[in-house]
């Protein structure tokens, strides 16, 4: 049995800090489908190793 590393999950305000970049360009990598969320009442949830995933520039 491996020993998985546990993903941490960031709000929106946080993954916006993350990547510095403003709430209106993190949407519409969202809507885009460039960024996985999941809608968390008025806000999203996001995997901090899907941002890493972005910022590497990998394809889903």
């Amino acid at each position: 049995m491996f020993l998985m590393e546990k993903d941490v999950v960031l709000t929106t305000d946080e993954a916006i800090e993350y990547l510095k970049i403003s709430k209106p360009t993190f949407l519409k990598y969202i809507r885009h489908g460039k960024i996985k969320a999941i809608k968390a009442g008025k806000g999203w949830r996001i995997l901090q190793s899907e941002l890493n995933r972005f910022l590497l520039g990998e394809v889903n």
